[in-house]
C-alpha cells in the first residue's frame, strides 16, 4: 500500500509541474511542448487521485493532483466546449466536401486507403505524406486535376473539377515531406481557395513556429471569406502554438477535439495504442462558409485518421 501511495504521490507532483510548466508556452516555445502533452497530465492527475480514493494517500498527493486537472481544464475546456456546442448549418446553395488526411508514408495498406477516400466522393481531397505514390495513382481517374508540381511534393490537393489556379508552397531547408500546396476554383463571387500544409514536428522548437508564421503570410493575399485550410499542423488546440495559428490565419477553426494520432502502430516503434492521443489534423474555413458536419474517418494503413467536413456557402 506504501508503493501506491509513493507511486501516486510522485504522478501527481509531476503531473502538477509539467502543468504549470505548459503554462509557459504562452512566451516560450520549448514550454509549449509541455502544452501539446496536456491529456498527458490530465491522466497522470487522474489516476494519481484515483489511487488516492483508494489508498487514502493524503493532501500530499491530492493538492499537486488537483492543480494539475486544474489547469489542463484551463487549456483544454475551450475546445472540447467548442467542440459540444459546435453549430451546424442545414445545406443550402453551394455545398463543398472536403477530407483533409495524411495518408503516410509508410501506408500499411494503400489499396484500402485510396477505397476509402473515393467512396466518400469529396470534392477536394488534401493529402499529406503521399509517399510512394500508390495513394495519389488510385485517385487519378476520379480526380483528375491535382496541384501542380515540379518536384517531390508531399502535399497534394486533388479535385474533380479544374483549378483556375494553383502552385506548391515551400521554403527551403523544411524538405519535401513539408512542403504544401494551394488551388483556387471556380471564378467572381463564387470563387474559393483550399490551402493544405504539413508542418514539421515541434521538436525541436523554433522551425515549426517559422513555418507557422511563414504559411499564414502565404494565406493572406487570398479572400480570407472563402479560404479553406486544411492541414497536419502537428499541432493541438490546447497548445499556445495552435492558438497564435488560429488568430493569424483570422479564420474559424472546424476541428476541435478530433482525435487524429496515432491510428495504429506509432512510426518506428511499433506501440499500438488503444486510443488517438493528440488532435493534430485541422481544417479551418473563412465566414463564407457554415459547417455542415465535421467527423474524424475510420482506421486505415496512415497512422493518422482522416477528417471530412461538409461546408455550405
Amino acid at each position: 500500500m506504501d508503493f501506491i501511495r509513493a507511486v501516486a504521490f510522485l504522478l501527481a507532483a509531476g503531473a502538477a509541474l509539467a502543468a504549470v510548466l505548459s503554462l509557459g508556452g504562452a512566451f516560450n516555445d520549448k514550454l509549449d511542448l509541455f502544452a501539446q502533452a496536456t491529456p498527458l497530465w490530465l491522466a497522470m492527475a487522474l489516476t494519481a487521485l484515483a489511487a488516492q480514493l483508494l489508498t487514502g494517500a493524503g493532501r500530499w498527493t491530492m493538492a499537486p493532483a488537483l492543480v494539475a486537472v486544474a489547469i489542463a481544464l484551463i487549456l483544454m475546456g475551450p475546445d472540447l466546449i467548442a467542440c459540444l456546442a459546435a453549430p451546424h448549418a442545414a445545406p443550402r446553395g453551394q455545398t463543398l466536401k472536403v477530407i483533409q488526411f495524411n495518408v503516410w508514408d509508410r501506408n500499411r495498406d494503400p489499396a484500402a486507403t485510396a477505397r476509402w477516400i473515393l467512396n466518400q466522393n469529396a470534392d477536394v481531397v488534401v493529402l499529406e505524406e503521399t509517399g510512394d505514390g500508390q495513394v495519389p495513382a488510385a485517385l487519378a481517374d476520379r480526380y483528375p486535376f491535382r496541384t501542380p508540381c515540379g518536384g517531390d511534393c508531399a502535399t497534394i490537393i486533388f479535385s474533380k473539377t479544374a483549378p483556375a489556379g494553383g502552385g506548391v508552397i515551400d521554403w527551403p531547408g523544411l524538405g519535401p515531406r513539408h512542403t504544401g500546396a494551394w488551388a483556387t476554383f471556380g471564378g467572381g463571387p463564387d470563387a474559393f481557395t483550399v490551402a493544405g500544409m504539413h508542418y514539421v514536428w515541434p521538436i525541436p522548437p523554433g522551425p515549426q513556429s517559422d513555418q507557422a508564421r511563414r504559411f499564414a503570410a502565404t494565406l493572406t493575399p487570398f479572400d480570407q471569406r472563402s479560404l479553406i485550410v486544411c492541414g497536419d499542423f502537428n499541432l493541438n488546440p490546447w497548445s499556445f502554438g495552435l492558438r497564435r495559428q488560429d488568430r493569424r490565419l483570422g479564420i474559424p477553426r472546424l476541428t476541435h477535439a478530433i482525435f487524429s494520432w496515432p491510428a495504429g502502430p506509432i512510426s518506428h516503434w511499433r506501440l499500438h495504442l488503444p486510443v488517438a492521443l493528440l488532435a493534430v489534423d485541422h481544417i479551418y474555413a473563412g465566414k463564407a462558409w457554415a459547417p455542415v458536419s465535421v467527423e474524424r474517418g475510420p482506421l486505415l494503413g496512415s497512422d493518422h485518421y482522416p477528417v471530412v467536413a461538409v461546408l455550405t456557402r
